[in-house]
């Protein structure tokens, strides 16, 4: 079983591919067949089946097995791995964002200050 970082590695790896990301998408809103998963798509049937076995191996996504039909579902627990690891930079960026605010606060306080004194004259 890979380590916790080795995991999001294979996760960030998979998600690298916008093909990946778009076949992701679609199976937010239910399982589909590789040729529904394909049909947006202007690539080959083994091109397709590439990217699927990346999305498995990263375990995005999982294959089931239903007579000739062989429907792909989406496997969010990775995605909620990148969340909470991308949720440790809120933080930062929050923070980043009210010291900027404040600053630009600081810089027009004294602009107000000077068009003030210049209507009193």
């Amino acid at each position: 079983m890979p380590t916790p970082q080795d995991q999001l590695s294979a996760t960030f790896a998979a998600l690298a591919d916008p093909t990946r990301r778009a076949i992701l998408a679609r199976l937010a809103s239910g399982e589909a067949t590789v040729k529904e998963l394909s049909a947006p798509f202007d690539i080959s049937g083994p091109a397709i089946t590439k990217h699927l076995n990346v999305l498995e191996r990263a375990g995005l996504i999982a294959r089931g097995r239903e007579a000739q039909w062989r429907p792909c579902r989406l496997e969010a627990a990775p995605l909620k791995q990148v969340a909470e690891w991308t949720s440790d930079f809120r933080t930062f960026w929050d923070e980043s964002h009210l010291r900027l605010d404040a600053y630009l606060a600081h810089l027009q306080a004294p602009a107000r200050g000077r068009r003030k004194n210049a209507r009193r004259k």
